[in-house]
């Protein structure tokens, strides 16, 4: 069965529910569901049902089930079944399993206008029975899908409830597999976004995306051109891998963009979600096998960041998986890959993602590194990478910080390295008289929306010619810090270079396949408004 993409729409005129509807048509949705919750005049309802564009869902959802009809309960079903008696008759009619549930009369009035054993009117018009809570998961909420499929007139059913956690989306899709009717469960709010995108990957009759940010009709909603454009949706099938960012908060990240885009390129039948999780480590633990444990989903990796680092390190070490043996010395890990056999291998891009735009900055190879002399300023998570990166290819490190022994603390732990990289600490302040050949900048000191701000308040004086500047930093695309080392003379690089490099890493681990590069590129740069 083929996921009908369906545009919501709450209709206040004629005119412009249809230009609405053209628009989805022409945005490429395949049914448009008509709220007509506040559209009550049967012979405009009629007229909306002959002239639409598209194939159309009617729905007039009661204040007491979420929607914004607050008249006499029969005067609606009234409605309801007198829209299934025009000329054109809509394709399915949507009625809450409570209101089913009521009486008798409602049954008895919308069972007149709908298909169904019984029925003996010639009509195609299907019921789709539903039930939704804005809250959290209903208790009941298998009881409500055992009614609705005992129910001889429904056709499809419907389940849609606020997740609580990424977690509630395994239960959406086991829903629909039960395959007891054509199944519409979908979670609602930022945890539940996965069940609206890989409903087309477990075949559920429908998934709604909205014609734009202002017209969703419950929270989580995607656009059209989101599903289409960012998230693939005319490639997903059963058999799409699935992949995904896990931090908190999530909604900001442009990984999806950039592997989607990659996958595209490339012809990979893989599909990455955002993937939100609580910070403790028993939520990730938790939520992250409950995804890996649903053999259906095939989810099979996933870039991580802050808060869960370094849960992923204890997490696979927990499952008995592999461990890169750098990742392990650095204490963090940003990549999950589930390998062929079925274990699991953290690893960590970032610091080759960094090295790597420092090299082809300089047409040098790692090896290379080793005859460098390299600031890097600041002493966290990024820091941290990027100089046990340095010192396992052997370069000179030196680590500056506002707090020295946070400083110290990083470069005693990664000074002395097998092929010879010593790292030493120093005060932030001594950065004016460093003699360094390469400045990297580990903080999130003028990132966006601070952009005037700078971790250098005094330019160091061997800045010219020849000296290299790199900001991990991406947004703003050029800060303060690489718009003067420019200015300076030295050699800049921009931190989408390290952002790219680090997720065609993680591309090429999980697919086999080289990134395109370019293309993730080109994707990065538009979504940052370049």
């Amino acid at each position: 069965m083929s996921t009908r993409l369906t545009a919501p729409i709450f209709v206040t005129d004629l005119e412009t529910a249809l230009a609405m509807a053209a628009h989805a048509s022409e945005l490429g949705a395949d049914l448009v569901e008509y709220r007509i919750d506040q559209f009550t005049e049967p012979a405009k309802v009629i007229e909306l049902v002959e002239r639409s564009p598209l194939p159309c869902l009617l729905t007039c959802r009661p204040v007491w089930e979420g929607g914004h009809f607050d008249g006499d309960e029969m005067a609606r079903i009234s409605l309801i079944e007198h829209s299934g008696l025009g000329p054109r008759q809509p394709a399915y009619i949507d009625v809450e399993l409570a209101a089913w549930q009521k009486s008798a009369n409602i049954r008895q009035k919308v069972s007149l206008v709908v298909d169904h054993p019984a029925q003996v009117r010639p009509t195609s018009t299907g019921l789709i029975l539903s039930s939704h809570d804005f809250q959290t998961r209903p208790a009941d909420l298998y009881q409500r899908v055992e009614a609705m499929a005992a129910a001889p007139a429904c056709r499809v059913i419907k389940v849609a409830w606020r997740a609580r956690s990424l977690r509630d989306n395994i239960e959406a899709f086991e829903i629909i597999q039960k395959r007891y009717k054509p199944t519409i469960a979908l979670c609602m709010g930022e945890y539940g976004l996965a069940s609206r995108i890989l409903a087309k990957k477990f075949q559920a009759m429908l998934t709604f995306a909205s014609i734009d940010r202002d017209s969703g009709t419950a929270p989580g909603q995607p656009t059209i051109s989101e599903l289409k454009n960012t998230y693939r949706w005319d490639a997903i099938n059963p058999a799409t891998r699935v992949y995904g960012v896990i931090g908190h908060p999530v909604s900001h990240s442009m990984s999806p963009a950039i592997h989607n885009a990659g996958f595209s390129a490339i012809n990979y039948d893989g599909v990455y979600l955002p993937m939100p999780i609580e910070p403790e480590y028993e939520q990730f633990k938790a939520t992250v096998l409950s995804w890996l444990d649903m053999d259906d989903l095939h989810f099979s990796g996933a870039s991580v960041t802050i808060p869960h680092k370094e849960n992923l390190l204890r997490f696979v070490r927990e499952q008995g998986g592999q461990i890169e043996p750098l990742t392990e010395q650095i204490g963090a890990a940003n990549t999950l890959t589930r390998l062929p056999d079925g274990t699991l291998y953290a690893s960590n891009t970032d610091y080759g993602g960094a090295l790597d735009a420092v090299c082809d900055g300089l047409s040098i190879s790692r090896e290379q590194l080793k005859d460098l002399r390299v600031a890097v300023i600041g002493a966290g998570g990024a820091a941290r990478a990027i100089v046990a990166g340095l010192s396992h290819y052997g370069a000179t490190t030196v680590v500056y910080n506002r707090t020295l022994e946070k400083a110290q603390a990083l470069a005693d732990q990664f000074n002395n390295s097998p092929a010879g990289g010593r790292v030493v600490a120093a005060k932030l302040e001594k950065l004016c008289d460093s003699c360094c050949q390469v400045y990297i900048n580990c903080t999130p000191i003028g990132m966006h929306p601070n952009i005037s701000d700078t971790p250098l308040p005094v330019t160091p004086k061997s800045w010219g010619a020849g000296i290299v500047v790199f900001d991990t930093i991406y947004n703003p695309l050029e800060t303060r810090l690489l718009r003067e080392a420019r200015l300076a003379g030295c050699y800049t690089i921009q931190g989408t270079e390290m952002f790219i490099r680090q997720a065609a890493a993680q591309f090429k681990l999980w697919t086999g396949k080289e990134a395109p590069i370019n293309v993730m590129r080109k994707t990065l740069l538009t979504r940052l408004g370049h």
